[in-house]
């Protein structure tokens, strides 16, 4: 009997594992293994200082160092591919990438193909033609008010060496507009309780052109795009745009494209949808990740 694969998730900026844990609840119902992963500084690696508590010290909060300083998106690739490898001991692999652990999952298949039988992108960052950063210049990410987004920032990044932002902050316009951004679709009580996993630290480094993907590596594996149609953080004319330059980068291996309703984040809340597709994925899934070239 041929061995059914693993799912390895990767959570987006300021999220961790724990977002995961419906969507794997769902998968474990379906019959499937899944693995949610930590990137370094994530999780219990965490930085939370007392300045973030109640009553909170904003001017504190805006000085404290964070764990993730310095944390690069080398350190990212090299962490996941140490799950990878171990995952791949049991069978075939489907990394899973969400929002900016898209550029994680990018990084690692241009290093590994070998370790990954199928990659899957939900509404995540696949960059080819541009670095991360300056698609948000383009037309596509227009509709993105970046300004509205930094009403709960915290600090200077670049003093911080970190991205940080006071999601416990009670201003009802900061959190107006990250519920705009993230959840329109779901209830307060959704927003808030998402909210209350996020945490407050998230490192610099997106890459460079080096780690955009690569036709020979990356290029090899088969890959799906999950596409959320209310996508508001991350466009969906964003999303079918990154799908264009996959499919132009390496013709001969298009993504297999699929579209779940929803925002950014409405489909790790009501993650019943989201677990069918995957599992629909899994059964068409071949175990081929070996027979691939690793990147020199």
């Amino acid at each position: 009997m041929q061995p059914t694969p693993t799912f390895v998730l990767v959570h987006g900026a300021f999220a961790n594992s724990f977002s995961f844990a419906p969507l794997q609840a769902e998968l474990g119902l379906l019959g499937h293994r899944s693995v949610a992963v930590d990137l370094p500084g994530h999780g219990f690696a965490a930085t939370y200082h007392r300045a973030y508590q109640a009553p909170q010290d904003p001017a504190g909060l805006a000085a404290a160092p964070g764990s993730i300083r310095g944390v690069t998106l080398a350190d990212n690739a090299e962490h996941l591919i140490g799950v990878l490898e171990r995952a791949k001991q049991n069978g075939p692999v489907i990394l899973v990438a969400h929002s900016r652990g898209g550029i994680t999952a990018t990084a690692a298949a241009n290093a590994r193909p070998d370790l990954v039988d199928r990659i899957v992108y939900v509404a995540a960052w696949a960059p080819v033609d541009l670095d991360v950063n300056d698609y948000y210049a383009e037309p596509e990410m227009a509709s993105v008010d970046a300004a509205s987004l930094g009403l709960a920032l915290a600090g200077n990044p670049a003093e911080l060496g970190l991205l940080r932002v006071n999601f416990r902050t009670a201003d009802p316009t900061a959190l107006a507009a990250l519920k705009a951004a993230f959840l329109a679709d779901g209830t307060d009580e959704e927003f808030l309780t998402f909210l209350n996993t996020f945490q407050p630290d998230e490192n610099l480094d997106v890459g460079t052109s080096a780690d955009r993907a690569q036709a020979q590596t990356w290029g090899s594996i088969p890959r799906t795009f999950v596409r959320l149609a209310d996508d508001a953080s991350m466009p969906p004319a964003m999303q079918d745009r990154l799908i264009r330059e996959g499919d132009a980068l390496t013709p001969g291996n298009p993504y297999d494209v699929r579209t779940l309703a929803g925002s950014h984040l409405k489909w790790l809340v009501d993650p019943a949808p989201a677990a069918r597709a995957l599992a629909d994925l899994a059964a068409i899934t071949e175990p081929t990740g070996a027979d691939r070239v690793t990147a020199p």
